[in-house]
């Protein structure tokens, strides 16, 4: 596995954990995140208010399905389940693009597909 989808794989992993120190060292300072119909963050000072969002509880489930490598770029694809404040499961398909800038990751695109 190369070093840009090892770097993806230990992105996810933080998100599984909750654990912001592991997910905001993959990012460049002035990270960019699109979520494409809900909101646009720069830097990792907006990236790491994002990280637990507050209409959930918990850790999220999410596997990866493939990741996809060219360029700059690596795609990860998959689904994911989270458990919102009122106790509901949000079950979701995503596909995150990550744009890098050497090492690490400058942008990511998140599409969230409610299932």
């Amino acid at each position: 596995m190369s070093d840009r989808k090892q770097t993806v794989e230990r992105y996810f992993e933080g998100f599984r954990r909750g654990d912001h120190a592991v997910i905001l060292s993959c990012l460049t300072e002035d990270v960019a995140w699109n979520l494409p119909g809900f909101r646009h963050l720069r830097g990792k000072a907006d990236f790491d208010g994002e990280i637990e969002n507050p209409g959930f509880t918990g850790r999220p489930a999410l596997s990866l399905d493939r990741l996809i490598e060219e360029g700059s770029a690596v795609v990860a694809i998959g689904e994911g389940a989270a458990t919102t404040i009122d106790g509901a499961t949000h079950r979701f398909a995503f596909c995150d693009v990550f744009t890098f800038e050497g090492a690490l990751i400058a942008r990511v695109e998140s599409y969230l597909v409610p299932l």
